[in-house]
């Protein structure tokens, strides 16, 4: 459906507008809600990952961008639902505590909903044992942990003995992402996936899911 493409294309130039309208015209013209996510939206926000990944486009047209596919999404939320799709996995998502920043995490999320995974934002500051609860009441598969300050990086080791004391670790995918975190720490910690960029967090999130 041409349709489909013009989403993807309109979301890609952060067109809010154009994205609702579209996505109204093609649920008119009988086009399945799961396709139009698909297809449209989530196609869309994919490349925006993919061009953000090559330096191709930065962080302002991933966040327009992003509003575009939010304005899209709530038109196709309802409709999902009563259908009974469900998001591909759950990710809880925050920067540690002792730490206030939020853009590197909030740029993650929008790429993981790109990905079709539905996003807990517990926040910035978030204490090990709110990862956790946050985890367990939402029966989620992903922990994503954010630091941008070397002296909060510890907590993230926290939270990976958090999850250990709460015997969740074995169900629980942890991943560790921020400026001053590399493949070495997250090893030492013990968490599972370490990524540069929010793209790969993305794509390595929704792999996870998978295996």
């Amino acid at each position: 459906m041409e349709l489909l493409g013009k989403i993807s294309e309109a979301l890609q130039k952060g067109k809010a507008k154009d994205v609702k309208e579209l996505v109204q015209q093609a649920l008119d013209a009988g086009a399945e809600p799961q396709d139009v996510l698909n297809e449209g939206l989530l196609s869309g926000m994919n490349e925006v990952g993919i061009k953000f990944k090559n330096n191709e486009v930065y962080v302002p047209d991933v966040l327009i961008a992003a509003r575009a596919m939010k304005a899209g999404t709530e038109i196709l939320k309802p409709l999902l639902v009563a259908g009974g799709i469900k998001a591909k996995g759950k990710v809880v998502i925050g920067t540690v505590k002792g730490d206030l920043h939020d853009i590197g995490k909030n740029l993650v999320a929008m790429m993981m909903e790109g990905q079709g995974l539905e996003i807990i934002d517990a926040g910035t500051d978030v204490a090990p044992e709110k990862f956790i609860s946050l985890a367990i009441e939402n029966d989620a598969q992903i922990i994503a942990c954010s630091a941008l300050l070397t002296t909060t990086m510890g907590e993230m080791k926290a939270v990976v003995e958090a999850a250990q004391a709460a015997g969740i670790r074995d169900k629980i995918v942890i991943m560790v992402g921020g400026a001053p975190v590399n493949e070495t720490f997250a090893k030492t910690i013990g968490a599972d996936i370490y990524t540069p960029d929010a793209a790969s967090a993305a794509e390595e999130a929704a792999a996870s899911l998978k295996a």
